[in-house]
């Protein structure tokens, strides 16, 4: 049976599309065919590269599905209420989500900034990974700030996910300094007694601008678990 594997952010801009890539390099590199789905691109204009287009650079030929993008940097319902466009409803986006599922054997669903960002009129990452089929393994991912603040933004995402019924099966680092402070060192050891969930990996900062195939090559090693 596929499974499903939610890749969320304690806010924007923390990693969630190098997380994504290097998970999916992995599957891929254990011969399993991998979908990656991005329910809602903003900020990229509809020929320029979006999030999707660096996940297929670094991890290599995996399917990428972008059911709506938008120009503006904003959460999606209010881009696409820029923009004076429609998003694609709930039942649409878990249609894709359904489809991706049944021709593959994983499914990355990268959101949108926070997991509480609104990817469609009244409903958010949370409501979509909780519409799918119960019979579906769905799990999910938080990727957090190594810095400043994590601790506290990434208790609040593990509780909202729990309140919503969602499994979290690990917390990653986004971007791992090379030379980590004082402040990281401690949150990386404090993050999993605090949320609950263990520390699944670290992905080192800087790690976009490797070869792709050393990335690929390498990625499985920034991962203690899999999700």
């Amino acid at each position: 049976m596929s499974r499903v594997v939610v890749v969320t952010g304690t806010d924007t801009d923390v990693g969630k599309t190098v997380v994504t890539a290097a998970l999916a390099a992995v599957y891929a590199g254990q011969g399993r065919s991998v979908c990656v789905v991005k329910p809602a691109q903003t900020g990229v204009a509809a020929h320029e590269p979006g999030d999707l287009t660096e996940v297929r650079r670094l991890a290599g030929p995996v399917t990428t599905v972008e059911p709506v993008r938008l120009p503006d940097p904003l959460a999606p319902d209010l881009a696409a209420r820029v923009a004076g466009v429609a998003l694609p409803g709930l039942d649409e986006q878990r249609r894709v989500l359904a489809e991706a599922a049944a021709s593959h054997d994983v499914v990355l669903v990268e959101g949108a900034g926070g997991v509480t960002v609104r990817l469609g009129e009244g409903w958010s990452l949370l409501e979509l990974a909780g519409s799918l089929d119960p019979a579906l393994p769905v799990g999910v991912v938080v990727v957090a700030r190594a810095g400043l603040g994590t601790l506290n933004h990434s208790v609040l995402t593990v509780q909202a996910l729990r309140m919503s019924g969602l499994t979290v099966r690990g917390l990653v680092l986004g971007s791992w300094p090379a030379d980590p402070g004082l402040t990281e060192r401690l949150n990386r050891e404090e993050l999993p007694g605090l949320t609950g969930v263990p520390l699944l990996g670290a992905v080192p900062a800087g790690v976009p601008s490797l070869p792709p195939p050393e990335f690929r090559a390498r990625a499985a090693t920034w991962f203690a678990a899999l999700p």
